[in-house]
């Protein structure tokens, strides 16, 4: 009689859970590796073509002023995990680019991640592709809420033929061939020709995961699908060469967009596409300027292209001008994000973790600063919503800021820096000049100073581990 009492209770455990869970939506991460602002077709690509993300941009909302945490790949995903600015991550501490040498990553007992979050209201969790944010076990993603995770825990072009070709270790010692890592254990050490055909297996494996988690799991489930195609070297499987105008870094983003397409027509088959919200945002910038060590390195696929032009200034590696931090982000969610439309209220990445673990019913976690706000309001079209932040701040991964857009304002911070020193502050008119190039501050000197005001309370704030205002 007990034995049967206890298989009774568990059945309706079960089935409590089963109910709780049935309506909370599904929802995909896909996170771009170095994709510029408008290299995308529907942001305005001329040599690139991205149909199956046009698609997605036709049944959801563009935003045209996301923004992603910092201009390096380690501290934009350690915030977009967390909520918040790579400056307080482990205790303040802070996360700069780690490298196959590093021994510190992304702290569990001390951070806590939206998969995590989600885990606890009942989802399965998996990332396929890039990690970065430690390659040691105890920073794996399985440790942070991950149920699978299949890729590398560091970039693509960070094995030993930079210390070869060009000696990039001080030290002497080389870095190993990539690690390819299924849960926390290393299956292969990849060349460059394992390299290229990834992608398709993360793909595919992707899929594979949101298969099991609606057929065999029955559960709601969160997909991190982190490309490395896009990061150097541009490599692609085989028979997807030459396709782009934009030589191999078109190839690759390319290449990305066919595996946008598959997983859609993956969330068609199982029917299960009005209740899957789809987020499509890059960790940073292009890279804009050629780089003599890749293109030793990696040839064609580490070539970038010198007469390229981008609207936005600069890329890659600063938080100074938008070219490094402002990123092109669609959102897809049928019946409850209004399709062909757009946004553009300055947001950022930080407000993934936010508003994905509100719309999941989880609570936000109450002991520690988080940076994100919740942008459902602007996600679903309300009339009046506006950017839940006074301003987006460009802090640099370990403290101190470089830049803050305000309204339509950005102001660029004096300093050193290696797009050049500056002996003033810097002002643009975002909504007259995307591009940064004319500098308006001597018209606007109150303007400058509440902005200077607003970047050194913000730098204080965080390192005394308060909220921003």
């Amino acid at each position: 009689m007990k034995k049967l009492l206890s298989i009774l209770l568990l059945f309706l455990g079960i089935h409590i859970v089963a109910q709780e869970t049935k309506n909370k939506p599904n929802i995909i991460h896909i996170l771009a590796d170095d994709v510029g602002y408008d290299d995308l077709s529907c942001f305005g690509s001329k040599d690139i073509s991205t149909p199956n993300l046009d698609a997605l941009a036709t049944k959801g909302m563009k935003f045209t002023s996301f923004y992603a945490p910092h201009g390096t790949c380690t501290p934009s995903r350690a915030t977009l995990l967390t909520g918040r600015y790579s400056p307080r991550i482990n205790n303040n501490e802070g996360l700069f680019v780690l490298f196959p040498h590093s021994t510190h990553g992304l702290e569990d007992e001390m951070e806590t991640t939206i998969a995590e979050l989600l885990k606890e209201q009942g989802y399965t969790t998996g990332l396929y592709g890039k990690w970065h944010l430690g390659h040691l076990p105890q920073y794996l993603p399985c440790v942070h809420g991950f149920d699978n995770f299949l890729g590398i825990p560091y970039p693509n072009d960070h094995g030993p033929e930079r210390i070869g070709n060009s000696g990039w270790r001080p030290n002497g010692i080389s870095d190993p061939a990539i690690p390819l890592i299924e849960q926390a254990q290393i299956i292969k050490r990849c060349d460059n020709n394992d390299l290229a055909e990834l992608p398709a297996l993360f793909t595919r494996e992707a899929c594979k995961f949101i298969y099991r988690a609606v057929k065999e799991d029955k559960k709601p489930f969160y997909l991190q699908y982190a490309n490395i195609e896009t990061h150097t070297p541009w490599f692609v499987p085989k028979g997807f060469e030459g396709r782009s105008k934009a030589a191999a870094y078109g190839d690759a983003v390319e290449y990305l967009d066919t595996s946008v397409g598959i997983i859609m027509n993956t969330l068609k088959r199982l029917g299960i596409e009005d209740n899957t919200i789809i987020v499509f945002s890059s960790d940073n910038g292009p890279l804009v300027h050629r780089d003599e060590e890749l293109e030793n390195c990696y040839g064609k696929f580490g070539f970038t292209d010198p007469d390229r032009t981008h609207v936005l200034r600069e890329g890659k590696y600063q938080e100074r001008y938008d070219g490094g931090i402002r990123v092109s982000c669609i959102m897809t969610w049928e019946g409850q994000i209004p399709a062909g439309t757009s946004c553009d209220e300055p947001i950022g990445a930080m407000d993934l973790f936010t508003t994905f673990a509100e719309l999941a019913g989880a609570s936000i976690p109450d002991d520690r600063i988080i940076d994100g706000k919740n942008i459902w309001p602007l996600m679903s079209g309300q009339a009046g919503a506006k950017s839940p932040h006074t301003a987006i701040y460009g802090f640099k991964p370990k403290g101190g800021i470089s830049s803050v857009r305000f309204e339509n304002w950005k102001l660029v911070l004096a300093g050193k820096h290696w797009t050049g020193d500056l002996n003033e502050h810097h002002l643009f008119d975002l909504s007259t000049d995307i591009g940064e190039t004319t500098n308006v501050a001597d018209k606007h000197p109150k303007l400058v100073k509440q902005l200077v005001k607003m970047a050194n309370e913000a730098a204080e704030a965080v390192q005394s581990n308060k909220e921003l205002k």
